[in-house]
């Protein structure tokens, strides 16, 4: 009786699989620091370089990765759901096998695109800075 109580436990524990179930929104670490909640949204190393080419329009996962050199698969899904928890990128799986996944920019992801520019603009700046 005791091991069925365990394995009646251990199956509600279970976690729904990945991609069943919507995106929560990620919480702000700091929720009365603007500077904190941004960075929590947009930092790191890859997030702004995946706003950077969804803003160019819809890519696949495959052509994200493709331009995206020395970034794992792992990272890509995991940076690719953050931003989409963070209501900053869409995901939509068309309805056919195999399930190609399209990504894009929300209209609240678009909003970053001044912001992404401008710190594009400020790396190449600080690249010839080093030159």
């Amino acid at each position: 009786m005791v091991s069925a109580t365990l394995v009646d436990m251990t199956m509600t524990r279970q976690k729904e699989p990945a991609g069943n179930s919507r995106p929560r929104r990620r919480a702000n670490p700091v929720s009365d620091c603007p500077l904190t909640a941004a960075l929590a949204a947009i930092g790191g190393k890859w997030k702004l370089i995946i706003i950077y080419w969804l803003n160019e329009g819809p890519m696949h996962f495959a052509g994200l990765r493709r331009k995206m050199a020395g970034i794992s698969h792992k990272v890509l899904t995991q940076q690719l759901r953050e931003l989409e928890a963070d209501g900053i990128v869409a995901r939509k799986a068309a309805e056919r096998i195999p399930t190609p996944v399209v990504y894009s920019l929300t209209d609240y992801g678009r909003s970053l695109q001044p912001l992404v520019e401008n710190v594009r603009r400020w790396g190449r700046g600080h690249i010839e800075r080093y030159r």
